[in-house]
């Protein structure tokens, strides 16, 4: 018997030859800090091992998840924001969510990503440990790291903008996160503008916001998803862990992400990842 012939593939050679992964997603756990606009995080067990056990001695566990689309590490989908009452393309955002579902703009019409990612680490192009609380990352902090990395923006890349604020993610108190009395460094209208100019397909950040936001204002302004969502079609990622890609060095990389199919949902919980040979 003649063997199958073996067509060429050269991501699956890669693959073969090896990579590096890095789990670019925060572990969900009860308490974890959030936006206090979303449904917290929460998990049971409804049935645990030896609830119910059968005639050879096995036993199942299992879980209820409860939580918002929009905890943790999630994508925002364009449904998730309006503008003057109007959704990305102009759609009426009223008529849209008829019926309690986005079936034009929501998360199930995200397609999975791979795709060039970069990683613009701020912080390191200012020469600081992390960008201080309510700091807006401009344009030329933008530039700055694009030009100490060599790692120009491309159009349809998915740019991950790193502050450092990550690291107060599992701070004894999740507020330190949250930062609303001290503000979250982050883009805002200037640094959103320079990024849809660059064309890229979506774009992520270590805070919970993704955007700046000021001392004591929390989230009561958001240009920057104005800018992205709305005008520019452009999908945000949020509470990513970028401190282990950033001390690795790695700012180039395959870039993975699958939303759930949640159908009319606003967004959906991702695990993101960047992937990199070992060659």
């Amino acid at each position: 018997m003649t063997p199958t012939a073996r067509h060429a593939d050269r991501l699956l050679d890669a693959v073969r030859a090896g990579v590096e992964i890095y789990d670019l997603g925060r572990q969900l756990s009860i308490g974890m800090p959030q936006s206090p606009n979303h449904p917290p995080f929460w998990l049971s067990m409804p049935r645990r091992h030896g609830d119910m056990v059968r005639a050879d001695g096995g036993s199942a566990a299992n879980d209820l998840l409860v939580m918002g689309t929009h905890v943790g590490t999630h994508v925002d989908a364009l449904a998730h924001v309006s503008h003057d009452g109007r959704l990305h393309g102009g759609a009426d955002a009223a008529a849209a969510q008829a019926g309690g579902r986005f079936t034009e703009l929501g998360v199930h019409t995200v397609a999975p990503m791979v795709r060039r990612g970069v990683l613009l680490d701020v912080p390191a192009a200012l020469d600081l440990p992390d960008c201080p609380a309510g700091y807006e990352i401009t344009p030329a902090d933008l530039d700055a790291a694009v030009r100490r990395q060599g790692t120009p923006v491309e159009a349809g890349d998915v740019v991950l903008i790193r502050s450092g604020w990550g690291r107060h993610f599992d701070d004894a108190d999740p507020g330190r996160y949250v930062g609303r009395e001290s503000g979250v460094p982050g883009v805002s209208t200037a640094g959103a503008r320079w990024l849809a100019a660059a064309g890229v397909h979506a774009a992520g950040a270590d805070t919970i916001a993704f955007e700046c936001l000021r001392p004591g204002q929390g989230h009561s302004a958001l240009p920057a998803h104005r800018v992205l969502l709305v005008e520019h079609g452009i999908y945000l990622i949020e509470t990513m862990a970028l401190e282990e890609i950033a001390r690795a060095g790695v700012h180039e990389f395959t870039f993975v992400l699958a939303p759930l199919a949640l159908y009319g949902a606003t967004g959906s919980p991702v695990r993101p990842l960047a992937v990199v040979g070992r060659g």
